[in-house]
């Protein structure tokens, strides 16, 4: 099939074993964790998980240039893999905690690791695929592989905890980053091309000020922008809504994640055959406007579902699928915009650059969206963000504008 061509090679079909796994191990992380929390501080568990979670993106968004400044010019492979052992160290280390700081000491520990891993590994396929048509079905891979998580992760931990403790989960999720140590270590990434020598506070910098001088990833940065306003509706609120608007148990918020979830790994499927004939610009512009109209109008589902339940839910089912498309037709040509923007000595720096940006948007996202949603009602919180991610679409076509985007085509730099 057209679609998994990318891993006929040796390499990446490695390395996308090692994503697979990894991200396992991750979404056991996110559930042992937040079952550590509650154990510790009972009611204030909430709190603590939240914590963690936004020094999570301070790591992402403040370590990701430095470490590519730092790092960046040593060999991939033994670079990826003591990244992944220092995770798997924290993780075995998790179970044995008995004070809150220790969580927040170690998850920063952890996601400082991840914040060099990620952005590394990304930059690594686009030098195993340098055929743009097969790395965007790379890229389409990746994608559904985070969503197949979504879904996965949860089953898994549910039938873990059937027959072990929750602390055990920990020790999955060090066996994931394990195995991704393995994984990368066969795939034998290449070597980084040759940086042009530099300072290291020069290098810190110099991702950010070319994505920041590129009218192309100036609107990605915008873009993201809108898909994290539309993601952090569904990911913060989408608990409260099915329980609190619908009045369903907590079997229907699995259902209503995996339904948002179903529509992305749809998108993901449907899109490298959309993107051999469309430029990205359209495609992801249309994505972030259908995202934005998506919130407004799902604000009249939500003001119905307390008087109307049972009628409007399938309607709420329908719009996550849509917002799921939507949103994954915004991210999934995310690497081709980076790849097409440097030469490889210096995508590393790009791609950790925007891993930096991108996540600043959720950490603006994130509290806003449970803000909103706290204060202001849900109805309000999906007006708002569907403003804020139109807002978004505008200034992503005023700071890629048209012009710009014909270079694109061609796949000029």
């Amino acid at each position: 099939m057209d679609f998994f061509t990318p891993l006929a090679h040796r390499g990446f079909a490695r390395l996308f074993a090692a994503q697979v796994t990894a991200l396992l191990g991750t979404g056991l992380l996110t559930i042992a964790l937040a079952l550590l929390a509650y154990d510790l501080a009972g009611a204030q568990g909430g709190l603590v998980l939240g914590f963690a979670l936004t020094l999570k993106m301070v790591a992402y968004v403040t370590l990701a240039p430095v470490a590519n400044a730092v790092l960046g010019g040593l060999p991939r492979r033994e670079l990826l893999v003591a990244l992944d052992l220092v995770r798997a160290g924290v993780a075995l280390i998790l179970p044995f905690v008995t004070e809150i700081w220790q969580i927040y000491a170690l998850i920063f520990v952890l996601q400082s690791a991840s914040a060099a891993f990620t952005p590394t590994f990304q930059a690594t396929i686009p030098d195993i695929l340098p055929d743009e048509r097969t790395y965007t079905r790379a890229l389409s891979l990746s994608r559904l592989a985070q969503d197949v998580e979504n879904i996965a992760s949860p089953a898994l931990a549910a039938v873990l905890l059937m027959l072990v403790s929750s602390n055990t989960l920990f020790f999955g999720t060090a066996l994931g980053f394990l195995g991704s140590a393995a994984l990368v270590w066969w795939a034998n990434p290449p070597r980084p091309a040759k940086r042009a020598e530099a300072s290291t506070q020069r290098r810190i910098f110099t991702g950010i000020e070319t994505y920041l001088a590129t009218p192309r990833l100036r609107g990605l940065l915008a873009l993201t922008l809108a898909a994290a306003a539309g993601g952090a509706m569904m990911i913060v609120n989408t608990a409260v809504i099915v329980g609190d608007l619908f009045g369903r148990g907590e079997a229907d918020v699995a259902v209503a994640m995996a339904v948002f979830g179903a529509g992305s790994a749809l998108a993901a499927i449907l899109l490298p055959r959309v993107l051999d004939h469309l430029p990205d610009r359209p495609v992801m512009l249309a994505g972030a406007g259908g995202l934005s109209v998506a919130l407004i109008f799902g604000a009249i589902v939500l003001a119905l579902a307390p008087a109307f339940g049972p009628e409007t839910w399938g309607l709420y089912i329908i719009w996550m699928v849509a917002s799921g498309f939507l949103y994954s037709a915004i991210l999934t040509p995310t690497g081709r915009l980076l790849r097409r923007s440097a030469e490889a000595s210096e995508r590393p720096a790009l791609f950790a650059a925007h891993f930096a940006l991108s996540h600043g948007c959720w950490l603006i996202t994130y509290p806003l969206a449970g803000w909103l949603g706290a204060w202001a009602g849900m109805t309000t919180a999906s007006v708002m963000l569907g403003l804020l991610a139109a807002g978004a679409v505008l200034a992503a076509k005023s700071l890629w504008p048209r012009t710009a985007a014909t270079a694109d085509i061609a796949g000029d730099i």
